[in-house]
């Protein structure tokens, strides 16, 4: 069963996994809302998806770390939506005490705040219509603690859990939720981050990252987490028979090569 939404809002969506989304659900038929900070990147995308696919693309300015950011976007939106794909978020590299603390927060309040604002604010239209799909994008930094991106795992790792507890929630009416976690993928989530120069293996696609989610859409019971790669997902099942002590040292000697 191909999963054809009519109506998505995607946030994030001026690069990386977020356009790739709006790419693939747009070849779908599906049209689109696209929700970022840098408006002429939006616009550009826009164009170029009713160019490619004859669907409508709107396109909203804002900055989701802001309060409030989830409610004004059900606010300003006129009509359903059947899928929301909540992928703004971005990392933080250095150790708690040398990071700036106001960068912290607005890595929170965009990773954990808005994400959870979002959810809250379109869940209850599709739980009333018994019908959509919300697609939170986690990582698999979400299954370990990382020193020197302690902020970015813990906050991955609430998206995933959160994810999965309103999975159980929303799937009595009709309702889909997952969280989907990337490893590596090819984006600019590094530069954004401060890190010059990954070395962390191989790096997935964007293309493939979100063929891993769509896939799980399609199916008639999707799971409440998804982790994209085979080997990604291989890693990730390991870490719940490791000690924490010792996936903490192994996380820290990576990303203190970075």
């Amino acid at each position: 069963m191909v999963f054809l939404p009519r109506r998505s809002l995607i946030t994030g969506a001026s690069s990386g996994i977020g356009a790739g989304f709006a790419r693939a659900l747009a070849a779908r038929g599906s049209d689109v809302v696209l929700v970022a900070r840098r408006a002429d990147r939006l616009e550009a995308l826009a164009s170029e998806l009713t160019a490619a696919n004859g669907i409508r693309a709107e396109v909203l300015a804002r900055d989701l770390a802001e309060p409030g950011a989830g409610r004004w976007l059900r606010d300003v939106i006129e009509g359903e939506v059947d899928v929301v794909v909540n992928n703004a978020g971005f990392g933080t590299h250095g150790a708690l005490i040398a990071t700036d603390a106001e960068r912290l927060e607005r890595e929170i309040d965009l990773d954990v705040r808005a994400l959870v604002d979002v959810t809250r604010a379109f869940l209850p239209a599709m739980v009333a219509a018994r019908r959509g799909a919300i697609v939170n994008i986690a990582s698999t930094a979400s299954y370990q603690p990382i020193p020197g991106m302690a902020v970015y795992g813990a906050s991955k790792t609430f998206v995933r859990t959160f994810s999965e507890a309103v999975w159980h929630e929303a799937r009595a009416h009709g309702v889909k939720v997952m969280a989907l976690s990337p490893g590596a993928t090819r984006t600019d989530f590094f530069s954004v981050a401060g890190i010059e120069d990954p070395s962390v293996g191989g790096f997935q696609a964007v293309e493939q990252v979100v063929a891993t989610g769509l896939a799980a859409l399609d199916r008639r019971r999707t799971p409440p987490s998804v982790v994209s790669g085979r080997a990604n997902a291989a890693v990730a099942a390991l870490t719940r028979f490791i000690p924490t002590r010792l996936m903490a040292g192994m996380a820290a000697r990576i990303v203190a090569r970075w």
